[in-house]
C-alpha cells in the first residue's frame, strides 16, 4: 500500500488547525505520516499541536517566507510516495477517504485528483473535475491541492513551489507538469475534502495578483500562448460578462452606449 504524507500548513488559525488535525488522525487508513508546518503562530496553535503530538510524525513552529515556503518545508521532510496538502481549516470529507481512494491509485501517475466541497460559512458547493485535463482547463481553472495527491517524484522531476509567488505556485506545478511535460495523471471520482474557501487565493481582492502571477507563468513556459491568455482573461473578467448581460436587454444596452458616448465626449474635451 502507498505511503501517504499529509502536510498541514498553518499560521494563526488555531480553531481551523484543531479541525484539520482531528480529521487527519481519525482516518481509518493508517499507512500515512502527518506533518505540520506552523509559521510561528502567536495564537494557541503550538499548544494544540503539542496536545496531539503523539499522533504527529513531524512538526515545527518557526517563521517562514509564506505559504509556499511552508509547503516546501513539508515536502523536504516528507517520506510518503504521495503527498497531499490539507491546510488548517481544511478537512477530509469523512474518516474513510484515504481507505477508499488509495487502493485505486495508479502508482505511476504524477497527479491523482478528486472532487471537493468549497465551504464558506454555512454554505458549501461541490466542485467536480473532468477526467481528461487540457490546456483550456488550466486557462480558467486549476486542480485543488487539498483534493490532489502529488507523487513526490513530481517535485524531483519538476521543481518545488516558487516561494516568490503568493497565489499560483501550485497552479504552475500542475500546468507545467501536465501541459508542458506531459506527466501522467489520474482522476478518481470521489469527494476528498471540505476546502475552506475563505483563504487568500479565494478572496476577490487578490484577483489582480493571481492574474499577474499566472501571466508570468505563461510568459515563462508558454510564450506562444501568453497573448491568448491575456485576451481570455479579459473575456472572463466580471466587467466583460456584465456588459454581455446588459447587451441582452435592449433598453439597458441603449442607456449603456449613451453613457459611454457621453464619457468619451467629455474626456476628449478635457484633453483639448
Amino acid at each position: 500500500m502507498n505511503m501517504i504524507s499529509v502536510i498541514t500548513v498553518n499560521y494563526n488559525n488555531d480553531n481551523g488547525l484543531k479541525k484539520t488535525i482531528e480529521s487527519v488522525i481519525n482516518q481509518t487508513y493508517k499507512n500515512f505520516e502527518f506533518i505540520i508546518i506552523d509559521g510561528g503562530s502567536t495564537d494557541q496553535s503550538s499548544e494544540i499541536i503539542k496536545n496531539y503530538q503523539d499522533k504527529i510524525n513531524y512538526w515545527v513552529s518557526e517563521p517562514d517566507k509564506g505559504v509556499y515556503s511552508a509547503m516546501n518545508k513539508g515536502i523536504k521532510v516528507a517520506n510518503g510516495d504521495f503527498l497531499i496538502f490539507m491546510n488548517s481549516g481544511d478537512v477530509f470529507i469523512n474518516e474513510n477517504v484515504l481507505q477508499n481512494v488509495v487502493p485505486k491509485f495508479d502508482t505511476n501517475a504524477y497527479f491523482i485528483y478528486g472532487n471537493n466541497f468549497k465551504s464558506k460559512g454555512d454554505s458549501k458547493r461541490l466542485k467536480t473535475y473532468p477526467k481528461e485535463l487540457s490546456f483550456s482547463f488550466f486557462y480558467g481553472s486549476s486542480l485543488n491541492h487539498q483534493a490532489t495527491f502529488i507523487n513526490k517524484k513530481a517535485f524531483i522531476d519538476l521543481f518545488l513551489y516558487d516561494e516568490n509567488k503568493k497565489i499560483v505556485a501550485d497552479w504552475e506545478l500542475f500546468i507545467v507538469g501536465i501541459c508542458k511535460e506531459n506527466l501522467s495523471y489520474q482522476y478518481i471520482n470521489e469527494t476528498i475534502c471540505n476546502y475552506d474557501f475563505t483563504g487568500m487565493s479565494s478572496t476577490g481582492k487578490y484577483k489582480e495578483v493571481t492574474e499577474k502571477e499566472r501571466q508570468e507563468v505563461m510568459n515563462k513556459y508558454f510564450p506562444l500562448f501568453a497573448k491568448d491568455y491575456e485576451k481570455l482573461s479579459l473575456l472572463n473578467s466580471k466587467r466583460f460578462i456584465q456588459i454581455l448581460h446588459i447587451q441582452n436587454h435592449p433598453v439597458a444596452w441603449k442607456f449603456f452606449k449613451w453613457t459611454i458616448s457621453l464619457f468619451l465626449l467629455f474626456t476628449s474635451k478635457m484633453k483639448k
